[in-house]
């Protein structure tokens, strides 16, 4: 079982990045969790924007590739049950303050 600590501060550096990501999404008017977007948002691709952008587009692209990074660092820190938890708890509450604008299936 992980420590407590570790596991609190893995989850406030994993909620500060998806909190920027959502931001720039947001921003960007992406509709980031449906089908497909993200990809094209790592392949550079700004068709999925709502509103053109390119900084703010450049920086969501630049946030993604880091959490698929941090995402990875996270599971073999916690193992991979409890990094899901975590991430998944984040999306959560990201969901809950930010609504459906990031797209994906109805709550």
């Amino acid at each position: 079982m992980i420590d407590k600590y570790r596991a609190g501060r893995w989850g406030r550096h994993v909620d500060d990045i998806m909190t920027e990501i959502a931001r720039a999404a947001v921003i960007c008017k992406v509709r980031l969790l449906d089908p497909g977007v993200i990809d094209a948002v790592l392949q550079n691709n700004d068709s999925v924007c709502g509103t053109k952008n390119p900084k703010a587009f450049e920086k969501l692209r630049q946030l993604l590739q880091m959490g698929f990074v941090v995402q990875g660092k996270a599971f073999e820190a916690l193992g991979p049950a409890e990094a899901d938890a975590m991430i998944a708890a984040v999306r959560d509450e990201l969901r809950e303050r930010i609504g459906d604008r990031l797209g994906g299936p109805a709550a």
